[in-house]
């Protein structure tokens, strides 16, 4: 068995990105802190050619070192835009036709294993590292998906469920 090379992963140039068919799926941050959440989410983005982020509230945006260092040209790639406030970004994706659901542990929250997928538009609000999803934000929100956990910890980092859920949407 051996690596691929830089050559056989036939990866897309910025311009190529740009002009790929995007999935019609869209990551919000709910004033996320980390800049290497952030940078790491635009990673995630790119690898499964997601539509855009919306970076929302004190969530850190482009350009800075410390996102870089993570997103690894990402930034570049995947389209993103800024709302000062997180519930503006949820009601234009709504104007625009996108389901939203929040990733937080609620009350009448879906198991992620369980929803049922469609061919709707669907924007995923991911919330602040310590307090989750505002609940002015929960608020506006569609609705809500759980990723099951069985550990002792019941919480991911945002990065890492980012993943999941893109992943999740992205295989069906």
């Amino acid at each position: 068995m051996r690596k691929l090379s830089m050559d056989e992963l036939g990866r897309k140039s910025v311009e190529d990105f740009k002009l790929a068919d995007k999935k019609p799926l869209v990551v919000v941050m709910d004033n996320i802190r980390s800049m290497h959440n952030v940078g790491s989410v635009f990673r995630t983005a790119d690898a499964f050619l997601i539509s855009g982020i919306c970076l929302c509230g004190f969530t850190p945006q482009p350009p800075h070192r410390d996102i870089h260092k993570t997103a690894l040209g990402a930034t570049d790639s995947v389209d993103w835009l800024y709302y000062e406030h997180t519930v503006d970004a949820v009601l234009a994706l709504k104007e625009r036709g996108f389901k939203v659901l929040a990733i937080e542990q609620t009350e009448g929250s879906i198991l992620l294993n369980e929803y049922l997928h469609s061919n709707t538009p669907t924007a995923f609000v991911f919330g602040n590292e310590v307090d989750g999803v505002s609940d002015e934000v929960l608020q506006v929100c569609d609705g809500v998906i759980e990723i099951p956990q069985w550990g002792m910890k019941h919480s991911l980092n945002i990065s890492v469920a980012a993943a999941v859920v893109l992943w999740e949407f992205v295989r069906k």
